[in-house]
């Protein structure tokens, strides 16, 4: 069992902020920043590329709301959510769960910074992918 679904069991501790039927969220044992929290679905499924849409429709409301909770009684002047699927994209814990990293200014530890690659392949992108 992973050790997610051991924490929606109960059977290891956890600051749980949301919980219903089909949705856990709790505060991320490793904050990035003050309020940084985890969504997830109480079933187990390894990453969103194995999400169910209904689920993940449920897991995005309640990353909404979360998110504004954050926002509006945390003092954040945003978020960043984020999930990664697969070890290639960083996923370490394999139980889908989606990232609320709150933002409070602009040097707060926290670097995402995107690489401009220009390609001018975009075109045979975009064939393969609309096939």
């Amino acid at each position: 069992m992973c050790i997610f679904c051991k924490i929606i069991n109960k059977e290891i501790p956890a600051s749980i902020l949301y919980e219903d039927e089909d949705v856990f969220a709790l505060l991320d044992i490793a904050q990035v920043t003050d309020g940084h929290a985890l969504v997830m679905p109480k079933e187990h499924v390894d990453n969103i590329l194995d999400c169910p849409p209904v689920l993940l429709s449920k897991i995005i409301s309640v990353t909404q709301m979360l998110s504004k909770d954050i926002v509006s009684k945390l003092g954040a002047k945003g978020v960043n959510v984020l999930t990664n699927a697969n070890p290639a994209a960083g996923q370490s814990v394999m139980h889908f769960h989606m990232h609320i990293i709150p933002r409070y200014h602009e040097h707060d530890g926290l670097i995402l910074k995107f690489k401009e690659n220009p390609t001018p392949e975009l075109k045979k992108i975009q064939d393969i992918l609309k096939k």
